[in-house]
């Protein structure tokens, strides 16, 4: 296929350059209604690419024209049987994926560290989720990928699974050994999903870790906007199997994703593909040699590291070169209070503040001087805002010790009914709700798990420690929801 067309841009293009009188949504009309506030800060011209979905402009939930073309396009590109853009983010992606593979009661192997949308996938399917604690690294307080190990280990002991999912890479760049787990589970005769939100940039460079689909899996999300030059909340989903249903994933999407779909989204994600056929190599080429820079530069400075891990560290066979984390309790601060500092005084913001680190993306759309900046707001934070007094960490247990029981599925939990209690009246209740701390991201109740002293004595210390606490209706963790039995 001809890499260098772009179907939905040519085709909005064409009705931009239209002259006509709209009597269709959207209310605003090509941007004539557009209150003065948007329009004066972002130009009136993006608005004429907002339509819907004119004759000639296809419908994505039965593709047949340009966006059928354009998915078309990123199927071959990506390595995929067939793809979906998805303009509801890959959490639509990751919930259609489940629901195209397990149905109520069904049993599916995943990471303790999933992202929150499995969780909505496994509550809307009814599923069983069979957990895999990753392998965590304590000296540095991160975890990692489930090992193949373990994923074999699950299997023997839950035979009648049907699917199994994992995360590729972490947060922190990390992508275990895909290839052994992929032919692990495929001699169980059941997919492998494979939750690539960050690793859409997979596959452009041989120095970057192999792209999912590339490594074995059968299905595969990816948060174009993440990583690549779509637009936010726009990805793809891409299938390569036949142990896949498709029919059933296009039945998911459409529950799940917007019957009037934004065409900016659609543009941007055709946009992103054509760039990526054109220009990947060289645009992966020149962010891995600044992400090297970065990394070169930042290790030099005293009293800060930048994380390192080697291919036989447990949960580790790649690390994404373009993921850079940073500790910096060497300079006697937390993340958090690193992350203040870089963003507030320093005018540097990172993607994740941690206990430890602090992580940072470098994509495509970094520049040297973005580096250069980097380099400099570290040199500055060693140099004027370390601490002198020696930083105790409160010592907490590690997440795979404080792993709570299910008693009855998410799903139960769920659609149950609820009340809120106090905290402190929370021990032996079974949770209403998913609640996951940052760091290390690794959710310590989900619905339908019983409520321990020592699961919440690690969300108290998290909390304590500066660190994020997310799902839960009180972020302040005096009050909580379970199931009123």
């Amino acid at each position: 296929m001809n890499q260098s067309q772009t179907p939905i841009i040519d085709a909005l293009q064409e009705w931009v350059s239209k002259s006509h009188a709209s009597f269709y949504t959207p209310g605003h009309k090509r941007g004539i209604g557009i209150s003065p506030l948007l329009k004066n800060r972002w130009g009136a011209n993006v608005f004429g690419w907002d339509l819907p979905e004119l004759p000639g402009l296809d419908n994505l939930h039965a593709p047949a024209g340009i966006i059928e073309q354009a998915q078309a396009l990123a199927a071959e590109l990506f390595g995929a049987q067939q793809t979906w853009f998805l303009v509801n983010g890959s959490t639509a992606g990751v919930i259609a994926a489940i629901l195209a593979t397990c149905g109520e009661g069904d049993k599916i192997i995943l990471p303790r560290n999933i992202h929150s949308s499995a969780i909505a996938g496994i509550i809307h399917a009814g599923a069983v989720p069979i957990f895999i604690n990753p392998a965590y690294d304590r000296s540095l307080d991160i975890a990692h990928s489930i090992t193949p190990a373990s994923v074999k280990f699950a299997l023997e002991q839950h035979p009648d699974t049907k699917a199994v999912m994992l995360v590729y890479p972490t947060y922190y760049g990390a992508c275990g050994d895909l290839v052994a787990i992929a032919n692990i589970v495929h001699s169980y005769h059941i997919p492998l999903l494979v939750d690539e939100a960050h690793g859409a940039h997979f596959g452009f460079h041989p120095d970057l870790p192999p792209a999912a689909l590339t490594a074995g899996a059968d299905l595969t999300v990816q948060s174009t906007h993440k990583l690549l030059g779509s637009l936010t909340q726009s990805a793809m989903l891409h299938v390569n199997s036949n142990r896949i249903d498709v029919d059933k994933i296009s039945r998911s999407l459409r529950l799940l994703q917007t019957t009037s779909p934004s065409y900016l989204l659609l543009a941007s994600l055709d946009a992103a593909r054509q760039q990526m056929a054109v220009q990947g190599k060289e645009l992966m080429s020149q962010t891995i040699d600044l992400a090297k820079i970065a990394r070169a530069k930042i290790a030099q400075i005293d009293r800060l590291a930048v994380v390192e891990l080697a291919t036989t560290t447990p949960g580790c066979k790649y690390l994404d070169p373009t993921r850079l984390t940073v500790t910096v309790t060497g300079l006697n601060l937390t993340g958090f209070a690193a992350d203040e500092i870089l963003t507030e005084q320093l005018g540097l913001v990172a993607e994740l503040p941690s206990m430890r680190h602090l992580t940072f993306i470098i994509s495509l759309g970094n520049t040297q001087a973005d580096i250069d900046r980097l380099v400099w707001a570290f040199t500055e934070l060693a140099t004027n805002y370390a601490e002198d007094q020696c930083l105790e960490l409160l010592s907490i247990e590690p997440p795979d010790t404080i792993l709570t029981e299910m008693v009855i599925t998410p799903r139960q939990a769920d659609r149950s009914s609820h009340i809120r209690i106090s905290i402190d009246d929370a021990v032996g209740k079974i949770s209403a709700e998913s609640i996951c701390p940052y760091p290390p991201g690794i959710p310590v109740l989900i619905p339908g798990e019983i409520i321990t002293a020592k699961a919440l004595d690690y969300l108290r210390a998290t909390i304590d420690l500066g660190g994020e606490i997310v799902g839960c209706s009180d972020p302040d963790l005096e009050m909580i929801r379970i199931v009123n039995l």
